[in-house]
């Protein structure tokens, strides 16, 4: 196996993971692959989707702040070039409770919409080929 072909994992600390639930479950459309609590101090959640080659790690400690996003422009960008798709995937993201917010780089509203999670960070639905 080589990096090209590895899974990825994109693993961050929050204050509530519950909170981050409805955003990614019920807006994106993840599942839960995987939960844990108290492993070795940490509560964490496993989201994603079973035949994706990546997934998102949120973890929390106990007596641990881990804040707030630092900028507006930490992102996670999905393409979605198929117009239906796209349009599908905005529809959950508003019936969820989650309506767009004006995206720091305007490159990103020009093609896309952006929402925020309850920590701050940020994900942009791109209705769009990705460029590379």
């Amino acid at each position: 196996m080589s990096i090209a072909t590895a899974h990825l994992r994109v693993a961050r600390p929050t204050n509530d993971i519950n909170a981050l639930i409805p955003f990614y479950v019920d807006g994106l459309g993840f599942s839960e692959l995987f939960r844990f609590d108290e492993h070795d101090g940490f509560d964490g959640v496993m989201l994603g989707l079973a035949q994706a080659s990546y997934h998102l790690e949120f973890t929390a400690k106990k007596g641990h702040d881990a804040g707030r996003a630092p900028t507006q422009d930490n992102l996670l960008v999905f393409y979605l070039p198929d117009k239906a798709a796209f349009d599908a995937a905005l529809m959950r993201m508003t019936a969820a409770g989650f309506p767009p917010v004006p995206s720091f780089n305007p490159y990103w509203d020009a093609c896309g919409k952006t929402f925020e999670d309850a920590d701050g960070y940020r994900v942009v639905l791109a209705n769009r080929e990705s460029p590379v």
